[in-house]
């Protein structure tokens, strides 16, 4: 197929492909952008629409199966509540700010006052970012032991942390777990 086969075919199906993509979408830009997309896809495929029979239907499962894909995409994105987002140094919020910096002061004191081997091993892995292989390397521990070390210090500093903090705000410990 030539541009000008393109052109005669394909291109005046445009509004109805538009009207289409609005049905499913609602959203005028989000249309725009699924109508171009499938005319690249078809032009990039130009060599063998001479053998689809209705290029028209062929366009419109395109377009459908496109608009299908973006809803999807949107479904699954989760939604963040503002406890679970990350704050930016450049906050203006001084409060947020200053329980932040509470909170972390609290976390290096809670990991200080676990027993030695679990806070080495929760420093080296949480803090010094080194590999499991690497730790076993420098305790001569193996590693379903560095595991099940720093899994019960994990536990331990976020529990500590939940008591001391708990408001009975569900949301104020899934902010908690999600920093340990």
């Amino acid at each position: 197929m030539v541009a000008s086969d393109f052109k005669m075919k394909i291109l005046p199906v445009s509004n109805k492909l538009h009207r289409f993509a609005m049905r499913f979408l609602n959203d005028e830009d989000e249309t725009k952008d699924v109508i171009q997309d499938v005319f690249l896809k078809l032009w990039q495929k130009k060599a063998t629409l001479d053998n689809v029979q209705n290029i028209e239907a062929f366009a419109m499962q395109m377009t459908r199966n496109r608009c299908l894909d973006i809803l999807r995409n949107k479904k699954n994105k989760p939604a963040v509540s503002p406890a679970m987002q990350v704050v930016k140094p450049d906050a203006t919020d001084v409060h947020l700010q200053v329980e932040l910096s509470e909170s972390a002061n609290l976390i290096k004191k809670l990991i200080n006052e676990l027993p030695d081997l679990q806070r080495k091993i929760m420093q080296m892995k949480d803090i010094d970012q080194l590999e499991y292989e690497e730790i076993a390397k420098i305790t001569s521990l193996e590693m379903n032991a560095i595991r099940v070390n720093l899994s019960r210090a994990r536990k331990k500093v976020r529990d500590e942390f939940i008591k001391l903090n708990d408001n009975g705000n569900f949301e104020n410990k899934r902010f908690t777990a999600k920093i340990l």
